[in-house]
């Protein structure tokens, strides 16, 4: 049963030249509103989405939002951005539209996925430095902010049928108990970032205290802040180098 939220946003949104019948049986076959639209919104923006990205989720608006304010504290307005992981492209957009004059990079081991990114960059008439690059690969420089949702599901994890059968696994699930990517950004990112600088990051509900470790390893004079999203889950850490 298709519940009348998706039918009715089908509807409202699906292109006039698409087929309607279609898309609802594209919808009754368990995939995702947003691909058979081929958009979506984040943080007031327009976006293109394919089964190469993942669909982006208010979680991922909320990391934003509490990013915005934090560099409104921390950084002057002439400030450098990493984005990892980019996928969609829809953090660094959502900061470049906050942040006009900021020097935003951000990177992805998918070809594909950059590929989406980039035309939402244009659609969205931002400039961001899009790479290909696993992790920091191909980066160069040094950033105030370095800013990752990266894949954190842990391989074995039972997930929704519509997200698994869907979504790219390449950027839902990762080794170690879904902390590779946490563990790789941390150890390295200290050659990447300037003395006075954060770590932002979306993570797994139950992977804050085990983020926290890592964090405490390698920058033992930070703060480090756990931070629950709007249901009240554990669901970013900000790493704050003074």
């Amino acid at each position: 049963m298709i519940p009348m939220t998706e039918l009715e946003y089908l509807k409202k949104y699906l292109p006039p030249e698409r087929n309607l019948e279609e898309a609802i049986k594209r919808l009754e076959n368990g995939e995702p509103v947003q691909y058979i639209i081929g958009e979506t919104y984040f943080y007031n923006s327009l976006l293109k989405v394919n089964k190469d990205v993942l669909i982006p989720r208010p979680e991922t608006e909320e990391l934003v939002e509490k990013v915005v304010k934090l560099i409104k504290e921390y950084f002057p307005s002439n400030l450098s951005i990493l984005d990892i992981g980019t996928g969609s492209g829809c953090i660094p957009i959502a900061l470049k539209k906050e942040f006009q004059n900021a020097n935003i990079t951000a990177c992805d081991i998918s070809p594909q996925a950059l590929k989406v990114a980039i035309s939402n960059a244009k659609l969205n008439n931002v400039n961001i430095n899009f790479q290909e690059s696993n992790i920091f690969s191909n980066i160069d420089g040094k950033f105030d902010l370095i800013i990752s949702n990266p894949p954190y599901i842990k391989e074995d994890e039972e997930i929704m049928p519509i997200v698994k059968n869907n979504e790219p696994h390449l950027a839902l699930y990762a080794k170690d108990n879904g902390l590779y990517f946490y563990k790789e950004i941390i150890k390295e990112s200290s050659k990447y970032l300037k003395s006075k600088s954060i770590i932002a990051f979306e993570i797994g509900e139950e992977e804050g205290s085990a983020i926290k470790d890592i964090a405490n390893t390698y920058f033992p004079n930070a703060k480090i802040i756990l931070e629950q999203d709007f249901r009240h889950l554990n669901r970013y850490i900000f790493i704050i180098n003074e």
